[in-house]
């Protein structure tokens, strides 16, 4: 039997998915995208019209737009099930414009999750193209062509081809640069710490100089700060002047939203922005789960709404008590706050169903899979569990006229923690440092005081997870941008990555002088943000998508005009690498690839001789005593440790070996890379020193 109904998605992995939840009615068919945008070969917006879009077919869609009309022309009806977000929206107006299908009937399906239910549900309710939605992205997509189609050929004019700005990417990198700035204007200040060990009992505790009697909080600036402190202290002996214990209770993090999701994913997995986005992308669409068929295990990711279905908290309801006890249910009415400037369309990214548990799914995910579906899971299913409930307990110690400070803090009731506890940026201490039974007045024995000397650090440099958290916090983008940017700015050769950071490069730090010169708005965090608004007024059916546009271009316009007559043009001369080429003499320079700098002979093209640069680290060879060991990096682009002598010396290290030994048994140190930092210990023995973020 022939199908009466065509409903059209984006992917095929979702066409099968929702194909055989619909039944033999429906022939579920994949548009690979969008099928019509506007032309890359020029700028296809007539600014003299009311910025007019020319749309054309995409080129290589030709095959799959002619399958769907004549699907189309077979079918009694056409659904439009692509994505629920602004971007799906306009592939579902494109495409009823492409196919003739009336935008004011009732051809539009959403939905949140691909599950049996959900996608049953929602065919009942059929809705028309909600035009708010299509213009907030046309709008989008059109600003982002005025500003990128008028701003990159004056740099390829002025700078060098293939370069290009944009709203978003333009913002990001000058806040590399920025923060880049602020860490070389930085200036550190020396400041001590005291700490001490201390006994009671057999029982051993830490606590660190606080103040002295009468003083609030008292600072150690210098060595001198720290003797004056301690030639104030009589004997071993420290009394406890108070005693304070607290009950604390700590919430969960609420459900993903992708921004949290992309940030969580880099602290927790080492994924970048761009592979957290894709693999989510696979868990929404459906994987093959055996005789259950396809599934799609998570809901939408592109998302700014920490909301919940109430069906889906009374499953995880059920499974918590189930699994955990009652007194693990959330018991209280925390509401989630909702972000600002968020649209809230759909729900968080949450597991479709709770009782599809990361374990009895590993036959079916690949690893990386299943480690960001275990992520979500958990995530969720911890949102929904009770506070964890913490004793804390802080003890002030004197000697003399000197305060130290002891605290520590035990778990009563670990609540959603038995699950799940958001990561950080930063280290923390562990919540079950607990102090001995103190009591006011008992008395304390020194063990052992250490004064340590420190300096101020600068503030750290952008990793992913930073900036798209900064990103959002400033109102920049929406979900769907931040992993496009992150990638198109290094692609750009704008920024690079170094040790997972973000670095500018010179060519960065040229175009954004440019663009501060030039088109300051642009840089403009306020300013760009507002834009965002003005996006999400669009939305919302405040104001027409036109007007938007009208009063960025005014003043836009005077801005390209002043740049196309006063930009002067820059020559980036290539960085001498510092050595000949062996082909023909010619001095090889440093160039920027598709993988990051490299050298290449100056003669170019006659001399097409190229080198990945080595980068030597200071180390002798421990295994041939002759080489020098270098920074290498595998087929997949993580780094490695070698000898120069290779093939015929074999050592290899994935750990950074370093120019000191062992102090214990003289054989080579290695710096460990861990969760939070790097620690320095031994190969041979059990040499290890202090962990350092």
């Amino acid at each position: 039997m022939a199908a009466e109904y065509l409903v059209i998605v984006e992917s095929p992995a979702k066409a099968k998915t929702i194909e055989r939840y619909l039944g033999n009615k429906y022939k579920v068919k994949a548009s690979m995208g969008h099928v019509r945008d506007l032309p890359r070969s020029q700028m296809g917006v007539d600014v003299e019209k009311s910025f007019e879009p020319k749309y054309i077919t995409i080129r290589g869609k030709g095959p799959v737009l002619k399958d769907l009309k004549t699907a189309a022309k077979k079918a009694k009806k056409v659904y439009l099930a692509a994505d629920p977000d602004r971007e799906g929206e306009a592939i579902a107006w494109h495409l009823a414009h492409s196919l003739d299908v009336d935008i004011h009937s009732d051809c539009r399906v959403v939905f949140n999750e691909i599950t049996k239910d959900a996608i049953k549900e929602s065919f009942k309710h059929p809705r028309p193209i909600n035009m708010d939605l299509v213009d907030a992205q046309q709008a989008r997509r059109i600003l982002d062509r005025l500003v990128g189609y008028n701003i990159s050929p004056l740099f390829w004019k002025k700078v060098k081809k293939g370069l290009s700005a944009g709203r978003v990417q333009s913002v990001a990198v000058r806040l590399i640069i920025d923060r880049e700035n602020e860490i070389k204007d930085f200036t550190p200040e020396e400041y001590w710490t005291i700490e001490g060990e201390f006994l009671k009992g057999k029982n051993q505790f830490s606590a660190a100089f606080h103040s002295l009697v009468g003083q609030e909080k008292y600072e150690l600036k210098s060595e001198a700060d720290v003797q004056a402190v301690l030639k104030q202290m009589e004997e071993n002996k420290f009394k406890v002047v108070s005693v304070s214990k607290k009950e604390r209770r700590r919430n969960p993090a609420p459900p993903f939203i992708t921004s949290s999701l992309q940030q969580e994913a880099a602290r927790k997995l080492n994924f970048r922005a761009k592979k957290t986005m894709m693999l989510a992308q696979q868990l929404y669409e459906g994987i093959e789960l055996g005789k259950e068929g396809t599934v799609g295990l998570i809901t939408y990711m592109r998302t700014d709404s920490t909301r919940i279905s109430e069906v889906a908290q009374a499953e995880a309801a059920s499974y918590i008590k189930a699994e955990f006890g009652e007194e693990y249910l959330k018991n209280d009415q925390r509401k989630e706050k909702k972000q600002t400037n968020a649209q809230d369309a759909h729900e968080a990214i949450r597991p479709t169903s709770t009782l599809r548990d990361p374990n009895s799914l590993k036959e079916f995910l690949s690893r990386d899979q299943l480690r960001l579906y275990k992520l979500i899971w958990e995530r969720f299913l911890a949102s929904q569990m009770a506070q964890a409930v913490m004793d804390t307990m802080g003890v002030d110690l004197q000697n003399g006229n000197v305060i130290f400070r002891a605290t520590g803090s035990k778990i009563k009731f670990p609540g959603f923690m038995k699950v799940y506890v958001e990561g950080t940026d930063d280290q923390v201490d562990s919540p079950n440092k607990m102090l001995p039974d103190l009591q006011e007045g008992d008395e304390v024995f020194k063990k052992d005081i250490d004064p340590k000397q420190h300096f101020t650090q600068p503030p750290p440099r952008y990793t992913e997870a930073r900036l798209v958290k900064t990103l959002e916090e400033l109102g920049i983008g929406r979900p769907s941008t931040y992993a496009p940017t992150l990638d198109t700015i290094q692609k750009r050769g704008y920024v690079t990555l170094d040790n997972k950071r973000f670095v500018p490069t010179e060519l960065g730090e040229i175009i954004d002088e440019l663009m501060l010169e030039f088109f300051p708005e642009i840089l403009d965090a306020e300013f760009t943000a507002k834009m965002e608004q003005g996006l999400d007024y669009v939305e919302e059916g405040k104001v027409s998508w036109v007007q938007v546009i009208d009063d960025f271009y005014k003043d836009f316009e005077k801005h390209l005009q002043k740049a196309e007559k006063e930009m002067q043009s820059v020559e980036i001369k290539d960085e001498p690498a510092g050595e000949d080429c062996e082909n023909c003499g010619s001095p090889m320079v440093f160039k920027m690839g598709r993988y990051g700098k490299f050298m290449a002979c100056s003669n170019f093209p006659d001399c097409r001789n190229t080198k990945a640069i080595v980068k030597e680290i200071g180390v002798t060879c421990p295994t041939c005593k002759e080489g020098q060991i270098i920074e290498r990096k595998s087929k997949k682009r993580r780094i490695f440790y070698g000898c120069t002598n290779y093939p015929d010396c074999e050592f290899i290290s994935w750990d950074k070996p370093l120019p000191r030994s062992c102090p214990k048994c003289e054989s080579m140190l290695i710096e460990k890379k861990l969760k939070k930092g790097v620690q320095v210990q031994c190969v041979q023995c059990d040499y290890k020193e202090e962990p350092q973020s």
